[in-house]
């Protein structure tokens, strides 16, 4: 079963994507060449895959944990619903989320 997910990128525009259960938003999001760094590879150690998740899907993602809060802390406009994306794992219940890629995320290693 495949997955949708609608990225909406810095500049406003949908790009939509599938995948499937368990695969991470970020490796999604990096097939589909959006601006998502993911520099420690999902470890957690980085916020280059900070994403704003549309408020009508924040409560159905399990509660981010002490130190994704904490890498958030470091992440460039931050907003209520924001999350890693190396944090969240597509599932069923996720399916047809969107999410918003912020304007200051840029992947130094495809420029």
């Amino acid at each position: 079963m495949s997955i949708k997910v609608r990225f909406i990128d810095s500049h406003g525009n949908a790009v939509e994507g599938a995948g499937e259960p368990g695969q991470s938003l970020l490796e999604l999001g990096q097939a589909l060449g959006l601006p998502l760094e993911g520099t420690c590879e999902g470890q957690m150690a980085c916020s280059t895959c900070h994403v704003i998740v549309g408020a009508e899907w924040f409560d159905k993602l399990a509660e981010a944990s002490e130190e994704e809060e904490d890498m958030l802390d470091f992440a460039a406009g931050v907003q209520r619903t924001s999350r890693l994306s190396c944090q969240i794992g597509l599932t069923p219940e996720l399916d047809g989320i969107t999410v918003e890629v912020p304007a200051e995320a840029h992947d130094m290693q495809r420029m």
